[in-house]
């Protein structure tokens, strides 16, 4: 004889994962209990609260819910009471508490939490392609990005894809060096997905010199050199001249205020002040 499994509706005006989890969260607590968990997920209509309570009552299974929109809500309860059928409102609780934390009202829109899931999830993906195409490590990544940086060494081009990366924009940067010719993909793109970092080759040799003394290295390197400097931030300016791409001097600036002035630039279409 096949031992029959207690039944769960879940009721849902989005995916209902959060309601399942719960139910299979509780169900532990019942020395794994095996359940037969039924999602009836995108309800926005009456008619299938009704259907699914009236097979809840026949099936004398429980209903658990996370609907946001207060007439369904109400629907729902109704209906249950008035057929003895046990439910569940998972997130109304929390709502209310919440609610009264924030001193404000609900937004009542269903499937707000797979937005924030997908942000999430975009953000995610955007800051591992910036890792995977940081430091020209695969020009392939020219082609794919939202946006690509370029410049000399130390122009803070890791610092600010990474940056960018949080606000959802896939970032490859590349390195300009005179002995290195860049990549033919950033000929490729479109000008204004091309963004050229120079800075004042004061700065950039103090900065050179402190990344010597972090490395434990002798300042006087032909990195931090100030010749090399200037011949290496002249090179950029023939790279950055010949693709035609917007520049921005980032000497002086926090990488907040270039990334602002970036994503101002992206947005406008045009070039940063």
């Amino acid at each position: 004889m096949i031992e029959h499994q207690p039944v769960v509706y879940v009721v849902s005006d989005s995916v209902g994962e959060t309601a399942e989890f719960v139910v299979r969260a509780a169900s532990i607590q019942f020395n794994g209990a095996s359940l037969d968990i039924r999602r009836i997920p995108y309800v926005t209509d009456k008619e299938t609260i009704k259907e699914t309570v009236q097979a809840a009552k026949e099936e004398n299974a429980l209903i658990a819910f996370t609907l946001v929109l207060p007439e369904l809500q109400q629907l729902l309860i109704e209906e249950a009471e008035r057929k003895d059928v046990p439910y569940v409102d998972i997130m109304g609780p929390m709502i209310r508490g919440m609610s009264r934390l924030y001193q404000m009202q609900p937004r009542q829109e269903p499937g707000l939490i797979h937005k924030l899931d997908e942000d999430y999830f975009r953000k995610v993906e955007a800051i591992e392609f910036a890792v995977k195409y940081d430091d020209g490590k695969d020009p392939r990544g020219v082609l794919g990005a939202d946006v690509v940086l370029i410049g000399v060494s130390r122009t803070s081009k890791t610092p600010l894809s990474m940056y960018l990366a949080h606000k959802r924009l896939k970032v490859a940067n590349v390195p300009l060096v005179p002995e290195v010719e860049p990549p033919e993909e950033l000929f490729e793109i479109p000008v204004n997905r091309c963004i050229g970092l120079t800075i004042d080759p004061q700065q950039l040799n103090n900065i050179r010199q402190e990344r010597l003394k972090s490395l434990g290295l002798a300042t006087g390197a032909n990195y931090a050199s100030m010749e090399r400097i200037i011949y290496e931030l002249e090179y950029a300016d023939r790279v950055i001249r010949r693709l035609g791409c917007p520049v921005i001097d980032v000497s002086n600036k926090a990488v907040e205020e270039t990334a602002n002035m970036i994503l101002d630039m992206l947005k406008k279409g045009g070039t940063p002040a």
